[in-house]
């Protein structure tokens, strides 16, 4: 992410990292399992050593990181039918760039999954992610996909047993 100034919160570096991993998954078609390794034993120390003023650098919610790119790859049918449900007429989810792709999959996961986390951060972090991968059209295209697919994909899950964590950013 090349726009960003400062170190990430570890939440919004976990999602960084699992965008780019889905991003491998989609490319590559290796299983989630090797890549979520792979990047756990060599990418996310490496990923966040630093920033742009060589400050100290952030450490990555690798639980997080791992929930998302496991559980996007698993529920991927299902989280595709869901973005392409509100796709504009004559787009694919194959018309999209990979790394939109890779970030709606993640977001429609967390919508649909972690319940914990409002519908509003959820989005609000894909949008924050597009803009540092983006300079165009991408971070309201992923808004508005988000925003629309939000109420069927939490529908779709149960209520959750925890209590909203209020630092989850």
């Amino acid at each position: 992410m090349s726009r960003r100034s400062g170190p990430l919160d570890p939440r919004r570096a976990a999602r960084y990292a699992a965008v780019q991993a889905l991003y491998q998954i989609d490319v590559t078609g290796r299983p989630a399992t090797d890549v979520v390794a792979e990047f756990e034993g060599h990418r996310l120390d490496d990923l966040f050593v630093e920033d742009e003023t060589g400050s100290a650098g952030t450490a990555v919610d690798r639980d997080l990181f791992q929930d998302i790119v496991v559980g996007a790859t698993a529920g991927r049918e299902v989280l595709d039918r869901a973005i392409r449900e509100h796709l504009a007429s004559g787009w694919s989810l194959e018309r999209l760039g990979v790394t939109v792709r890779a970030m709606l999959r993640a977001g429609a996961f967390e919508l649909a999954e972690r319940r914990a986390t409002s519908v509003a951060t959820i989005i609000d972090e894909y949008v924050e992610l597009a803009r540092g991968f983006f300079e165009g059209n991408e971070p309201g295209f992923v808004h508005a996909v988000l925003d629309h697919a939000a109420p069927g994909l939490r529908a779709q899950a149960p209520a959750p047993d925890v209590v909203l964590d209020p630092g989850d950013r």
